[in-house]
Order: structure tokens, then sequence, then C-alpha cells
């Protein structure tokens, strides 16, 4: 006999998995892997014959499950969906879910549009949206913390670690220029850096004060950038984001090769706008390399 066959059942309120399928117009397999993964118990298991009951209110949250899967959301989150019952706690966990797949989604696509332009051939056309330039920058004080990071994690961090570095900044003579962000190797989804935030500070001795007293923890380190000539474009919030800010790089990586100079360090985003009270098409970051 197997566990679809009809049986005696334990209780007039359960279903055998094969009447509870029919139902919820699912197959026994799909329950079984449901129970297995911890999304939908049954009501019952029966100890002699390890059969599984179900009950009739039980219908609509294998449904829901079915569903979700169909989104490919993970167990984790359906889990969640599920203990929150129907209601607006759900209803935002789903939304919230939803967000994070178009946000993703988006940024694949930007990704595809700009490979297809590398591939054929029309990388020359893209760089001519960035107009290139240079500029002298003068030896300045900078007090950094520095980070091995993956791409996915690289907002939080620049953010969370130029807020850090600012307000340490204020106990030593005051920001003197734009913060930045050097980035010492390449951070990808699978190249973590490292990366360096940096914020110029007025009092080099203050600043290493600073550091002896709080800075360990973190790695929060001094150092004297020195003067250098800068090849830079100027980019919008919107560019910030990966993969449009690669497209900026790359432009003024050409630049620098057609104009016959070398580049003499690492490359780095420089912010000189309050992010959050910019918008999405206001200029907030140069993407700049040193040039000799």
């Amino acid at each position: 006999m197997t566990e679809d066959a009809v049986v005696d059942v334990p209780d007039r309120e359960l279903l055998t998995i094969g009447a509870f399928a029919a139902r919820a117009r699912l197959s026994a397999k799909a329950l079984r892997l449901y129970d297995r993964l911890g999304l939908l118990a049954p009501a019952h298991v029966d100890e002699a014959t390890g059969y599984r009951y179900y009950r009739a209110g039980q219908v609509e949250q294998a449904r829901l499950v079915a569903m979700l899967r169909q989104l490919d959301m993970p167990l984790a989150r359906i889990a969640e969906v599920v203990a929150a019952g129907d209601g607006p706690t759900a209803a935002a966990l789903l939304g919230m879910y939803w967000a994070d797949v178009e946000a993703r989604v988006a940024g694949q696509r930007t990704l595809a549009e700009y490979l297809r332009g590398r591939l054929s051939g029309r990388s020359s056309e893209m760089y001519e949206r960035f107009a290139v330039e240079t500029v002298e920058v003068p030896a300045q004080v900078v007090i950094t913390e520095t980070r091995h990071v993956l791409a996915g994690e690289l907002p939080a961090w620049i953010g969370a670690s130029l807020g850090r570095l600012e307000s340490a900044a204020r106990e030593c003579g005051g920001v003197t220029a734009a913060p930045f962000v050097v980035y010492h190797s390449e951070v990808s989804m699978e190249s973590d850096g490292p990366a360096e935030s940096c914020v110029p500070v007025a009092d080099e001795a203050a600043a290493r004060a600073w550091v002896e007293r709080h800075g360990r923890a973190r790695g929060t380190k001094v150092r004297v950038e020195p003067a250098q000539r800068l090849a830079y474009t100027r980019i919008t919030k919107a560019q910030v984001a990966h993969p449009q800010i690669m497209a900026a790089f790359e432009a003024v990586e050409e630049w620098i090769t057609r104009e016959g100079l070398e580049q003499a360090g690492p490359c780095r985003e420089v912010y000189f706008a309050d992010w959050e009270a910019t918008g999405a098409e206001d200029p907030v970051c140069d993407v700049a390399f040193p040039v000799s």
C-alpha cells in the first residue's frame, strides 16, 4: 500500500497526501519536498506507517509555497512569508523580495547593454559621452580605512567608512577636501580589492593621535597623499552604480592612452557632493587616475 492510497484516517478532518495533493493541485512529490524543506509540514504523520495527513485549511499555504518557488524565492524568505500568514506583513516581505529582484535584473540589463556595446565594437561611442579633463591636486594629509570588499558590499561600506572618517576628521582640524576611495586592486563580484576610503584632514599630528587612540579596531591609518595630476571624468549619481561606472573608468583609461600619458597610481572615485541631498541626474563623483 502506498502513502497515496485510501487508508483509515485518524481524524475525519485530515486528508491523505493524495487527497490533499488533488485539492491543492500539486503532486505528492512536491508536498514531500516542502515537508523536507521545512516549508509545509503535515498536520499528522502516522508513527507506524509514516503516512502524512493534512488539514483542508493547509491548501492555501501549499499553493502559496508553490507560487513563491516559481518566483525563485530562496527557501529562508519563503519560510518568512509563510510564517507571517496572510496580511500586510507577508505582502511587505514579498514586496521587498521583488524589489531586490527588479534591482538585480535592472543591473544585469545595464551590464548586458554595456557588453553588447563592447562586443559590437561600439566602445568609442560609449566613451564619447564622458568628458575627460585633468586637474592638479596638492599634497594632502588623509585619514584612511582599508578593507577587502566585493562589489555587492561596496556601496554600504563606502558610505559607512567615509562617515566614520569624516566624524574622526572633526577632531583633526576638519575636512579639507573631497573624500575619495582608492582601488588598489579590482573590486568585482569575484575580486575583493582592497579598497581604501580616504578623508583629507587639516591637522596631521591630531590625526595620528586619533588613530593611536581609536583607529586600531578598523585598521585606520594616516598618510600623506603626494601632489599629483589627475585625469578625471565627472559622473552623475545614477552613473555611480555598477556596471554603469565601468564605462566611465574605461573612458578615462582610453583618453589617457590617446593623449600619450601614463597611469601613475591606482584609480579612485572622488565624492564631492552630499549623496543624500542629490538626485539621480546630479553630478556627485569624479572617476580619476593619477597620470604623468
